[in-house]
């Protein structure tokens, strides 16, 4: 059976000693319905919790390689059986631990963690498919009439997350869109293509999705100047600008901590 520092040692360049790591435990996300009207299948995290191994943990999804402050080791999905979800199904939640090498530049953030300063968390992946809740809907495909938050048949519409493709990172945030743990969300194209008509949060949830683009691309200089280039747009040209943001981040992006073929992260997954 595999120790902690076995796990951790998985994705060093070289063997770590118990004195050299700080770790600690996260939940990086549940199946509840957010602030954002929002929510994870069960199946969703399950699938996280086996691409958030060995990913990258920062703070305000700032992907600057100088902002990497630690990396998860270990993820699973629990259950609590003492709580139910909003709309009283069984809780579940990800839970993951991390490590990172005890510095002196690392002595003020795990202080601020064992103080309960650094405490919620926000996550970036990528779901294909987003269900609503009252129809069924996929509005990946086509809009529904349906509204988030309003109550039908005495259910309160929400969209379902599900058909996860990647993970990114995970971040120390100030106000996460979870109420336990907080989700950044990003959102891609399926095989089908987009009618032309789109519900009235659409240009909304595409607004935010090409201001996370352009961060990736250029910090927030890019995200200043992206907010600009969606002003007065429809949201038929909002999503040709998503789709063109997509392609160049395609083109440039590397994966990270994959090797084909090989489930164990090697030294080769890294450019030194």
């Amino acid at each position: 059976m595999k120790t902690e520092l076995d796990k951790i040692n998985r994705y060093t360049r070289r063997e770590l000693t118990e004195d050299e790591v700080y770790t600690f435990s996260v939940v990086l996300c549940d199946n509840d319905i957010d602030r954002d009207g929002e929510r994870f299948t069960d199946e969703a995290l399950e699938t996280l919790s086996t691409l958030f191994l060995g990913k990258t943990g920062i703070t305000d999804h700032n992907a600057a390689a100088a902002n990497q402050n630690s990396r998860i080791y270990d993820c699973q999905v629990l259950t609590d059986d003492t709580r139910l979800t909003s709309d009283g199904r069984p809780y579940k939640y990800l839970k993951a631990s991390a490590y990172m090498v005890r510095t002196d530049e690392k002595r003020s953030l795990i202080a601020e963690i064992e103080g309960g300063i650094k405490k919620e968390v926000s996550i970036s992946c990528t779901a294909s498919r987003r269900v609503c809740s009252i129809c069924g809907t996929d509005r990946t495909k086509s809009p529904c009439s349906h509204i988030n938050g309003k109550t039908y048949g005495g259910k309160v519409c929400h969209i379902i997350l599900d058909g996860i493709t990647d993970a990114y990172e995970w971040s120390f945030v100030a106000v996460p869109a979870q109420r336990s743990a907080g989700v950044t969300k990003h959102f891609t194209d399926c095989a089908h293509t987009h009618s032309g008509n789109f519900a009235p949060d659409d240009n909304h949830k595409l607004i935010r999705e090409l201001r996370r683009l352009a961060w990736f691309a250029g910090g927030k200089s890019a995200v200043q100047a992206m907010s600009i280039a969606c002003k007065g747009k429809t949201a038929g040209e909002l999503e040709e600008l998503r789709k063109s943001c997509q392609r160049l981040a395609a083109e440039s992006a590397a994966p990270q901590l994959t090797d084909e073929g090989d489930s164990t992260p090697g030294n080769g997954s890294y450019k030194v």
